[in-house]
């Protein structure tokens, strides 16, 4: 088991309308809390992000946050964090993200959440990072998604191994343990990071 010192959360900015979905954020930022994980996220005070930040600051979690500054001006970002950080723009956001994570949670969100979560699924694929990927399927939210994955594979445009990256469990504690469990696979040879 890999001790997960830093884990990134892609969630959305929006709450929903689900309390299951904010239960389990809640629960989440609890077991954060307890295993002294730190949570790195988009910054925002708003929505299923803003509520898991404040939950684990009640109870003196660590937060940082990362918010490009066209963001920022928005005024949606959280002021009270561990640690802020802003970037130039949305691709450099995502760069600083993967580099202090340790490993990425996807909870349920919309278009920014699938984007973030496919965007880091791929950099594993290619071999950029050997870092877990979990997908938090909380209330039968990912189901259809999983679905399409799984016809992406059946026909051939998905590799079964490169399905298999994404960790899912339909409960945090059961997610963080596969994530702890994950082992990335060996890369070919000739795909190197230079080359991407």
């Amino acid at each position: 088991m890999t001790k997960l010192n830093k884990i990134c959360v892609f969630c959305g900015s929006s709450a929903g309308n689900d309390t299951t979905i904010t239960n389990d954020a809640l629960q989440l930022a609890r077991i954060f809390v307890e295993e002294e994980i730190t949570l790195v996220y988009g910054a925002a005070k708003i929505g299923v992000m803003g509520i898991i930040a404040e939950e684990m600051l009640k109870y003196h979690g660590k937060v940082i946050g990362v918010i490009p500054q066209f963001l920022k001006k928005k005024e949606v970002v959280h002021l009270g964090l561990t640690e802020l950080m802003t970037t130039e723009n949305m691709h450099e956001r995502k760069l600083i993200m993967q580099e202090i994570s340790d490993g990425f949670m996807v909870l349920p969100g919309g278009f920014g959440t699938l984007e973030e979560c496919f965007e880091i699924i791929t950099w594993l694929q290619l071999g950029l990072h050997s870092k877990p990927i979990g997908l938090l399927n909380t209330n039968g939210f990912y189901d259809h998604l999983l679905k399409l994955l799984e016809t992406m594979v059946k026909r051939g445009f998905l590799k079964m191994e490169n399905y298999e990256l994404l960790q899912v469990d339909t409960t945090t504690e059961g997610l963080l343990r596969k994530m702890e469990a994950f082992k990335a696979p060996q890369i070919p040879k000739w795909l190197k990071p230079e080359r991407t």
